[in-house]
């Protein structure tokens, strides 16, 4: 079946899991350099492939971030969240077809890095990656603090802003971001110090829920 066209200037809830539960992310340097892949395919038609641009000298590095700095995005990124075996993106599409180019870029890059890093061959991410259309500014608050608790409700932490791989910090305006990956001012209207109640008046609310749905499956 033909998958629908994502529309560009809309927002996608866009969810990918590792093949068959396979743990992808197991410590901090992989979450890190995820973070940091996410970062860099934003840009329309980067100069060289991720992998490539860390082995180049600083000088090189610089060259091609200038070049970069002209460049529009194919999307731009309002939330995140990693888990060891399945990612979290809401995305803001901006050119066409920029959602699967990006997403495309992102788990490829990953999938060789860590191929190359554990001496083994074949995918890593299930086949096709999930989008659901987020509607309205009302559900997408809604849905940043789910992908947000994610990490309390899987018992990773016990509070999510000790999670490093997601955005929730950027959501509460932490001051040591100098440098933050996404982009939400426009769409989400909410003071930090209040975001940080309503994501964390959730968290045991979401965990009862996940224990229910573990309970139903089993």
């Amino acid at each position: 079946m033909k998958r629908e066209a994502l529309v560009n200037e809309s927002v996608y809830h866009v969810f990918s899991r590792s093949i068959a539960g396979y743990r992808v992310l197991n410590n901090e340097d992989e979450y890190q350099r995820l973070k940091d892949v996410i970062r860099y395919y934003k840009k329309e038609k980067p100069e060289v492939r991720f992998a490539r641009y860390l082995k180049l000298s600083q000088e090189d590095k610089l060259s091609i971030d200038n070049k970069h700095q002209g460049r529009e995005h194919i999307v731009e990124i309002i939330s995140y969240c990693f888990m060891p075996t399945h990612l979290h993106l809401i995305l803001r599409q901006k050119k066409e077809n920029g959602i699967s180019k990006y997403v495309g870029n992102i788990l490829n890059s990953y999938t060789k890095y860590f191929n190359t890093k554990h001496g083994r061959k074949g995918p890593l991410w299930e086949d096709r990656f999930k989008s659901i259309r987020v509607e309205n500014d009302e559900y997408l608050l809604h849905l940043t603090r789910y992908i947000h608790l994610n990490p309390t409700t899987a018992a990773l932490v016990e509070r999510p802003e000790e999670w490093l791989a997601s955005s929730y910090k950027e959501f509460l305006g932490s001051t040591d971001i100098s440098d933050p990956i996404c982009r939400f001012d426009d769409l989400i209207e909410i003071k930090p110090k209040e975001y940080k109640v309503f994501v964390e008046d959730r968290i045991g609310y979401q965990q009862e829920l996940h224990k229910i749905k573990t309970l139903l499956l089993e």
